[in-house]
């Protein structure tokens, strides 16, 4: 189906169930938070996301995809012990909703990049991972990755959630 290997479809349906619980939280606690349902159900499938991207080489040895399977095991790391401990102190809630939110714009590019190249069908829209249209892709990402984290962490400060006086 589509190119994938046995692992590629099972990491595939692992992250659309984490996109979709990522963006029930957002959009309906405006934060990604282990003590909420679509929280927990977020981070736990993100982590098997990763891991299971671990372990894809369809496209040759250790690459790009690896990289932002690191990067996004590291932020889930972070984001679990900022909650967790609170690590931050006052600030633990902002740091797990930087953690957290960076791991959506994790999941969004490979998303993006996967689906152009593979569809549709025998004809894909793009040709492969290196065509310059992903970088006006990845830069609107970026963009909504940023000016979402600002509205989600001036909400945050807005719940009255503010680091305490020095």
């Amino acid at each position: 189906m589509f190119g994938l290997t046995s692992l590629g479809v099972v990491h595939t349906l692992i992250s659309l169930v984490a996109v979709a619980a990522g963006v029930w939280a957002l959009a309906r606690h405006k934060e990604i938070a282990l003590g909420k349902p679509p929280g927990k159900t977020y981070v736990v499938t993100t982590l098997l996301t990763a891991l299971t991207g671990l372990g894809i080489f369809q496209h040759g040895g250790f690459g790009p995809p690896h990289v932002l399977s690191i990067l996004t095991l590291l932020a889930l790391a972070a984001g679990v012990a900022i909650e967790l401990k609170g690590l931050l102190g006052a600030w633990s809630r902002q740091g797990r909703a930087i953690a957290y939110t960076s791991t959506m714009l994790f999941h969004m590019i490979p998303a993006f990049t996967e689906t152009l190249t593979r569809v549709p069908l025998g004809a894909p829209l793009l040709p492969n991972a290196e065509a310059p249209e992903f970088k006006p892709i990845y830069g609107t990402l970026l963009l909504i990755y940023v000016v979402g984290l600002v509205l989600q962490l001036r909400w945050l400060r807005g719940q009255g959630v503010r680091p305490a006086a020095a």
